[in-house]
């Protein structure tokens, strides 16, 4: 797993020793977590109650070039300790497939605070929709005319000045070379290979991945397809791709995705760096196994275990701890009790967060004061031009400071108790069956969850949230009853410790 970390010190006064110890406590856990240090990001004297520090605004920046998977921190609030910020940019680092992780704090110090991050960020999904419904119209007259409504301009080609789109003829051999390769026999992995050895990089400037690949070789754009929500124009942009090139990749496609998976799914993981080993605290990180039929089983393994430092935890099968979790999540948010407690959490957090907004209505309510003040003075008689220039000061005033309420609640929403309900009882109705669904629904609820040889400790995102299960009562309930295709467990209870099949049953990768 690929790291870089970000340390940060918000005073002159602080010496260049706090920076040297967050590296230090930092790169400790790296190195007990089995991540790779690509870099580090420091700002100087900067205080995180302002996004304007130029490292992180470029951590920031760099992680859309997709080179590094975790940001590791001393502490979250060197991140950020402005709420509305944190969950800004959380979210913008999630979208480009990177976590924000702390090296001394397992359980976040302020764990309601995820609870609020994941509602703001529904929040801005919620009025991003209505936003896009209401110039949905726009774009549709856009794509009747086949104009560049936005996004990645894919590999191959350019948007010119009027918004259509032209081949970039320094791309576009690049396309064919794919396409050619594919149809030749080469795999995904290899062309990939072959890509990055000629020292060709994506679009975004990163490094050509299989995901990357895939995406081209499904793209119909290639062969002239101007497609944007119902509206399909078979002609709408110049092809790169022959029809017959285009139709026989994906038959060969076709026939390939029923073969055995040839590269491992590192986001199918939905507790990667949430799972930790109760015996040595370290991460438990996702690994695959294939059976003697070519099946591929997945499982957690603690990283101290799997590097041979000492650890004697044993592998735990993926679909049994995510089962667990997820199960456990849902009970947590059935009860109207337990969600009226967290509403009432999170709206006191709030409170706590925004202390701008709070002075805004202070300095509004001295100001009208003062206004009704000047206007009862006029009224008995005292009307000098020193009153009437106060007045229309304080007439002034009231306007500006009205203006800048209305940016802030803009800019940082306060939710009201029915809308936090509101988004926690969306969840009730979610699809546990679906991945994306279920990684929500741990990513908002769930902190942290501990597994030990004999117990499971979750820890949830409020305050005092946590739960013991004892693994014997989850084995009398049959969870630990699916195994291999000839029947035997795949993970067995015997005497508190944990058993999985011999390594020479199975292929690891």
């Amino acid at each position: 797993m690929r790291a870089v970390i970000y340390a940060r010190y918000s005073s002159d006064g602080q010496r260049e020793e706090s920076i040297e110890g967050q590296l230090r406590e930092c790169k400790e856990f790296a190195n007990k977590n089995g991540m790779t240090i690509i870099s580090d990001f420091i700002d100087r004297a900067y205080s995180a109650k302002t996004d304007a520090r130029p490292q992180f605004q470029k951590l920031i920046k760099d992680s859309a070039k997709r080179l590094f998977d975790v940001v590791i921190v001393w502490k979250l609030d060197r991140f950020a300790r402005n709420r509305y910020d944190s969950a800004h940019y959380k979210t913008l680092l999630k979208k480009n497939g990177v976590r924000v992780v702390s090296a001394t704090e397992a359980i976040a110090a302020d764990s309601t605070g995820i609870l609020l991050e994941s509602l703001l960020e529904g929040y801005a999904e919620f009025f991003s929709v209505e936003l896009s419904e209401k110039v949905v119209r726009g774009m549709t007259e856009n794509a009747m005319k086949n104009k560049y409504n936005g996004g990645v301009i894919p590999m191959g080609y350019t948007v010119n000045s009027e918004q259509h789109f032209e081949i970039d003829p320094m791309t576009a051999p690049i396309v064919m070379d794919v396409f050619n390769s594919y149809s030749d026999g080469s795999t995904v992995t290899e062309i990939v290979n072959a890509l990055t050895a000629r020292g060709i990089r994506s679009v975004r400037g990163g490094p050509i991945t299989h995901n990357i690949i895939t995406t081209i070789l499904r793209n119909r754009r290639y062969i002239g397809e101007f497609r944007y929500r119902n509206v399909v124009n078979p002609d709408g942009i110049p092809p790169i791709i022959p029809k017959d090139l285009f139709d026989r990749v994906q038959g060969l496609m076709a026939k390939n995705k029923k073969a055995p998976a040839r590269h491992k799914a590192e986001d199918d993981y939905l507790l990667t760096l949430k799972l930790f080993c109760g015996l040595c605290g370290a991460y438990m990180v996702g690994e695959s196994g294939t059976s003697k039929t070519g099946k591929v089983h997945r499982y957690y393994k603690c990283v101290t275990a799997k590097k041979r430092r000492g650890c004697k935890k044993k592998p735990v099968r993926k679909d049994w701890i995510e089962d667990i979790v997820v199960r456990e999540a849902m009970q947590m948010i059935e009860s109207d009790a337990m969600l009226d407690k967290i509403a009432d959490m999170v709206l006191d957090l709030q409170k706590q967060e925004n202390v701008t907004l709070p002075l805004l209505r202070k300095q509004l309510a001295e100001t009208e004061r003062g206004i009704e003040n000047m206007l009862n003075a006029i009224q008995q008689g005292v009307l000098t031009s020193s009153t009437k220039q106060r007045l229309e000061e304080l007439e002034e005033a009231k306007s500006d400071i009205e203006v800048k309420i209305l940016q802030e609640e803009m800019q940082k929403p306060l939710l009201t108790k029915e809308q936090i309900l509101f988004w926690l009882h969306k969840f009730r109705g979610i699809d546990i069956t679906n991945k994306e669904q279920r990684q929500r629904l741990i990513d908002t609820f769930v902190n942290a969850v501990y597994l030990y040889d004999d117990k499971i400790v979750l820890t949830f995102n409020y305050k005092d949230g946590s739960k013991t299960l004892s693994l014997k009562d989850i084995e009398s309930s049959d969870l630990l009853r699916d195994g291999l295709p000839d029947g035997k467990p795949v993970i067995a209870m015997v005497t508190g410790f944990w058993f999985v099949r011999p390594a020479w049953a199975m292929t690891w990768r």
